[in-house]
């Protein structure tokens, strides 16, 4: 999740890495908190999402990745507002139980999707810099950072359970 809005250029930013997920290693059975988001705009350029996380509401407005950073603002709205605005939204609503979890000195944000992107299970972590070292968990597989069919937006547009079974790679 982006760091809150600011002046500060460097710190409305996203630099993150993403993974297929090998196991349930990581999980201690505790549930994770249930989203739903969809995009009212989704371009090359800008994407615009609203998520609701549990009893909160964001909408967040990214810019396109360069060299695996990019500008992201979020802001929290009324959840009421964001209710109102997903039935705006293009595509399938993506749905999903998010999971934090803490491995060597980063917190993992494991992602288990639902409905039309089920059974998908995917971990981020973010990074301060495009460079910094990450220890890997057992748990995770193939790196998909980058693989734009991954990026929940796309998952909106076309998701999992309607890729060709071939392109569903195992992590």
């Amino acid at each position: 999740m982006a760091r809150p809005a600011s002046d500060d250029p460097l710190t409305n930013r996203e630099i993150e890495r993403k993974f297929l997920v090998s196991s349930d290693a990581w999980s201690d059975g505790s549930p994770g908190v249930p989203m739903r988001q969809g995009y009212l705009s989704e371009g090359t350029r800008t994407t615009v999402r609203i998520r609701i996380a549990g009893s909160d509401a964001w909408v967040t407005i990214k810019g396109r990745a360069v060299k695996g950073v990019r500008p992201e603002y979020e802001y929290k709205i009324p959840i009421a507002d964001a209710e109102a605005m997903l039935p705006l939204c293009s595509g399938t609503i993506v749905e999903k139980e998010r999971h934090r979890v803490v491995h060597g000195s980063h917190t993992w944000e494991v992602d288990v999707f639902a409905a039309a992107n089920h059974p998908l299970v995917t971990a981020e972590v973010e990074l301060d810099s495009p460079d910094e070292a990450v220890q890997l968990p057992s748990w995770v597989g193939r790196e998909v950072t980058g693989e734009t069919r991954y990026l929940n937006a796309a998952l909106a547009r076309q998701p999992y359970n309607e890729w060709p079974e071939q392109a569903r790679l195992r992590p």
